[in-house]
């Protein structure tokens, strides 16, 4: 038994505008709960299931594994998406929402999970360097990257940053992170310079005018996430950094914190200036580098002892004379 899928649909414009005033859900997380919806009925809709029942729960996850090629992750999150909209629907009184499946379903395994990678201080210089600030547009960008490495800003909380987030003359910046918490950050001096000559030419834009976002396209609208994060793909070219993980926007985020802990920063101050609720969520951001990882091995002391003695030239190495070759 279940509910049928002709119905099921019908509520979610209801329980999208409950999450949000009742619960206070970002945007973000609104339009991601929009997604994995419509993208259930899509495969309700073009599968033909007549009802939302076990059967068609566990269509839905062959379809998200092996057609999607979803992750654990990415397919957990959209089954939590669908019990939460069962559990409205069970508040709604929906005929048959009792029956619906979701609670029985176990979570995907996801295995173990890679820590961010960071990139050290001098690939962050060179990424910021080949940006052509004697223009509005590079003068605009390196704004934009220079805040989220300074401040480990999300690319989403950049987005939503208005004129009246910025308070140069404290040196002040008030976040809306996850879950609309509002923190305050302090700004150095250095980004302080950098975002009053943005400012000073942001009136340029088209239309600038007409909105308080701080930060707009050359369209006079908010500037999108998709356009910092294809912008900063074609700094990667430039940059040639070579890295072997992929750069985004969030890899400045994490070297952010990462640098941080290098400079033995405490992890509950790392937690606070993230925005995370639990520092669980901070720990796998701040791995050590690899200078900190050479640092400690140097400091073994069998490593230390082993250096000692060659250098008093009580042991004395050389590499293994090649052996002959046969005749």
């Amino acid at each position: 038994m279940g509910v049928e899928a002709a119905g099921f649909f019908e509520h979610m414009d209801s329980f999208l505008d409950y999450r949000k005033n009742i619960y206070g859900a970002s945007d973000q997380t609104l339009k991601s709960n929009r997604i994995d919806l419509n993208l259930f009925e899509r495969f309700i809709g073009n599968q033909h299931f007549q009802t939302i029942d076990g059967p068609a729960t566990m269509a839905f996850q062959y379809h998200l594994k092996e057609d999607r090629d979803n992750c654990g992750g990415s397919i957990n999150r959209k089954i939590f998406t669908l019990k939460s909209y069962s559990h409205f629907l069970r508040l709604m009184d929906v005929p048959q929402a009792d029956h619906l499946p979701f609670y029985d379903v176990l979570k995907v395994r996801q295995g173990y999970r890679n820590r961010p990678n960071a990139l050290t201080k001098y690939q962050i210089k060179s990424l910021l360097q080949t940006i052509d600030r004697n223009t509005i547009l590079g003068i605009r960008d390196y704004a934009v990257y220079a805040l989220m490495y300074q401040t480990g800003l999300r690319v989403g909380e950049v987005y939503s940053l208005d004129l009246d987030s910025v308070d140069l003359e404290n040196q002040k910046l008030s976040v809306i992170g996850k879950g609309n918490k509002l923190r305050q950050l302090h700004l150095t001096q250095e980004i302080c310079q950098v975002l009053s000559e943005y400012l000073a030419v942001r009136h340029f834009f088209h239309k600038s005018e007409d909105t308080t976002a701080l930060f707009i396209s050359k369209k006079g609208n908010r500037l999108a996430i998709r356009t910092m994060e294809d912008n900063i793909k074609k700094l990667l070219k430039k940059a040639k950094l070579n890295t072997h993980f992929n750069v985004t926007c969030h890899t400045l985020r994490h070297s952010f914190a990462s640098h941080l802990n290098d400079n033995n920063v405490d992890i509950l101050v790392i937690q606070s200036l993230l925005g995370h609720s639990s520092p669980r969520s901070t720990e796998p951001y701040i791995h050590p580098s690899m200078e900190k990882i050479r640092e400690a091995m140097e400091k073994l002391p069998g490593l230390i002892y082993m250096k000692q003695l060659i250098k008093e030239g009580v042991v004395k190495l050389k590499f293994q004379n090649s052996r002959s070759k046969r005749e």
